[in-house]
């Protein structure tokens, strides 16, 4: 297991992470976007729906597994990176789904993330991309938690704040 200078912001859906990320970009930092919501979007503009894209939850979610995997991969481990997701997110998934959660497991421990900043859920909206509702969130919200604390990682609860606030407490964070 290799140590990363990797920052990762987790939590429910709907709970804020995607406009994070989006200004700690705008702010230079660099970031590396959640890979389902890009692959989603990706399948969408080819016309398909969320029932088609899904329809094989097993196939969707090792891809998505391994997309994270790949973009990883990617990185120095020695750069300061803000990532929407990280593997063991895929672990909550999984068992969200009823699926054996042996291989996100496993594929967790190929590198060690610095910070796991994990985000209070705000009030649920739904979009074209998010196939959850108010009931998965909050059982989301849980897995994911247990996921990261099951491999040993200490969480820093992000509060409900503004999203520059939000930006500034996590900045605030890494500094220390």
């Amino acid at each position: 297991m290799q140590q990363t200078n990797w920052h990762v912001i987790t939590g429910a859906p709907c709970s804020g992470k995607t406009s994070v990320i989006c200004e700690l970009e705008r702010r230079g930092h660099p970031v590396v976007h959640e890979a389902a919501r890009a692959y989603i979007d990706k399948e969408l503009e080819k016309g398909k729906t969320m029932a088609q894209i899904k329809a094989d939850i097993s196939a969707f979610e090792r891809h998505i597994l391994y997309q994270k995997i790949e973009i990883e991969q990617s990185l120095s481990k020695d750069a300061t990176v803000f990532l929407d997701r990280a593997i063991p997110d895929s672990i909550g998934y999984y068992l969200l789904e009823g699926l054996n959660a042996d291989d996100p497991i496993q594929k967790s421990g190929l590198w060690r993330y610095k910070n796991i900043f994990f985000f209070e859920r705000i009030t649920f909206e739904k979009d074209s991309v998010r196939s959850e509702d108010d009931e998965i969130a909050a059982a989301l919200d849980s897995l994911l938690k247990k996921s990261y604390q099951m491999l040993g990682y200490e969480i820093i609860s992000v509060p409900l704040m503004t999203v520059e606030d939000r930006v500034d407490f996590i900045l605030t964070q890494i500094s220390h």
